[in-house]
């Protein structure tokens, strides 16, 4: 535990080293706030929140109300003030869709056919509020990686009217390929799969697939199947905006897309065309239908939040969040179904624990209000940040940092403090001024492109929540 317990103070000394007055250059360790971290109590609420008792704390089922009343009593036990007026809570309307689409995909040129099966071929999914979801007879245009980023002169959706079309684009984005292009192995938000599918659907399109590559993609294929094949989906109940996703959003196969490009008159080549800068977006020739049924459930999950006010600057915020959630109950696992989520993430949560009784146990308290947040359905989209940032509690013009944590790893002690998008924040010099006084040294991530990815699923605040433009320019 004692790299976790690092990470901790670290993270307790850097909020502390930003909640000081301005003009304040330097903090002092301080040692009652040190010690009242403890392996004992750390390694106590990681043991309850990822035991069985929580069922794997999966939103809208029983582990989401066991979890987040939970935390909120330890809120209340440490002696944080409710964070949402007198409420640890900050209700989050969701829907859960789960789409059941056509087993076996058709796809037909002018001369000839082939035939896709579902989870080995292909994934399909809708998150239409609609119970059927009908595409016919749409016609399949290969657009690149589809992106539009004028400020990296690069479009592959120009001169192209995509209505009523599927577009099948590429993972990831061209710097990937070409170091010299975007930002090299430091992935843009534009490579990202939620970019994709909000670009098609912004271009009109009515449906996308994904060719999944595992290296550009960083997880394998069995990572799109049990995430987005069968599984449940998890959304914001946006019911103001109906036509946000394209009809159907899915992902194919890296051998799938190869037979593709062989039935259109196409090979691979195509791909290595689409990295090259002024690519023009190709109609294949090919149509297909898809037919998709959704099971709605519209609930309701919960943020949990909690403040401690600061002294001189108190209408100025530092958060730190971590995601409760989990995946819940699933397929079994050396006869074990239940996913408890010890390291992803009951250990982000037990470290906001500690890290509240350290900053309840300083000597001095900070000068700006310190905010703990428990986000829900992280691993549904981070969707509970995501409903923070449309609707927060806290103005985020008075937010000044946050700080995020996620899968603490069990490796074991280290002397470096990795971060995720150095050089992107002037955080980094929090970081590193508070690592000096723990005689330890930042660096920036080891590989660019998988942590990259990563820091996009970090908490973001910004008026676009996940799509805004300064993540799109990261």
């Amino acid at each position: 535990m004692r790299k976790q317990f690092k990470h901790i103070a670290l993270s307790m000394l850097m909020a502390s080293t930003l909640s000081v007055v301005a003009q304040k250059n330097q903090t002092t360790l301080d040692h009652n706030a040190l010690k009242s971290v403890t392996e004992k109590s750390y390694k106590a609420q990681i043991l309850k929140l990822s035991s069985d008792e929580f069922l794997g704390r999966k939103p809208f089922t029983k582990g989401d109300t066991l979890a987040t009343q939970h935390i909120a009593a330890e809120y209340k036990k440490l002696g944080l003030k409710p964070g949402n007026g007198k409420s640890y809570f900050q209700e989050v309307p969701m829907v859960e869709i789960t789409s059941t689409p056509n087993v076996l995909l058709t796809l037909k040129s002018d001369s000839n056919q082939m035939t896709l099966h579902n989870l080995s071929d292909y994934v399909v999914t809708s998150r239409r509020l609609q119970e059927h979801v009908e595409l016919k007879n749409t016609a399949l245009v290969f657009a690149g990686f589809g992106i539009v980023a004028p400020e990296y002169d690069w479009n592959d959706y120009k001169d192209l009217d995509v209505k009523g079309k599927t577009v099948v684009v590429m993972v990831n984005d061209p710097g990937h390929y070409d170091k010299t292009l975007f930002k090299g192995d430091t992935m843009t938000y534009y490579g990202r799969w939620t970019y994709k599918y909000e670009e098609a659907a912004r271009q009109g399109a009515a449906g996308v697939l994904i060719i999944h590559q595992t290296q550009a993609a960083s997880y394998g294929w069995n990572v799109i199947r049990t995430g987005w094949g069968n599984a449940p989906q998890m959304d914001l109940d946006n019911v103001s905006e109906p036509n946000k996703y394209a009809q159907v959003e899915g992902w194919l196969s890296t051998e799938s897309a190869s037979k593709l490009f062989k039935l259109a008159g196409y090979d691979d080549s195509l791909l290595d065309k689409a990295k090259q800068k002024g690519f023009k977006a190709i109609p294949l020739g090919i149509k297909t239908d898809f037919e998709v049924s959704n099971k709605i459930k519209k609930s309701k999950s919960n943020n949990v939040i909690a403040i401690l006010e600061g002294k001189s600057r108190k209408d100025e915020y530092i958060i730190y969040t971590a995601h409760w959630d989990h995946l819940g109950i699933g397929e079994a696992v050396n006869g074990d179904s239940i996913y408890n989520g010890a390291i992803d993430n009951a250990a982000g949560v037990a470290a906001l624990f500690e890290i509240a009784k350290a900053f309840k146990a300083a000597k001095k308290a900070p000068e700006r209000s310190i905010v703990f947040l428990a986000v829900t359905s992280e691993e549904d989209g981070l969707l509970g940040s995501d409903y923070y940032v449309r609707n927060p509690i806290y103005a985020l013009n008075k937010t000044v940092a946050n700080i995020n944590m996620d899968a603490f790893s069990a490796a074991g002690a280290t002397k470096d403090i990795s971060i995720v998008g150095k050089g992107q924040s002037d955080m980094d010099d929090y970081a590193e001024r508070s690592a000096l006084k723990f005689d330890r040294y930042t660096k920036a991530e080891g590989n660019p492109s998988f942590w990259r990815l990563l820091s996009f699923r970090s908490f973001q605040f910004c008026k676009g929540g996940r799509s805004c433009s300064l993540c799109r320019k990261w």
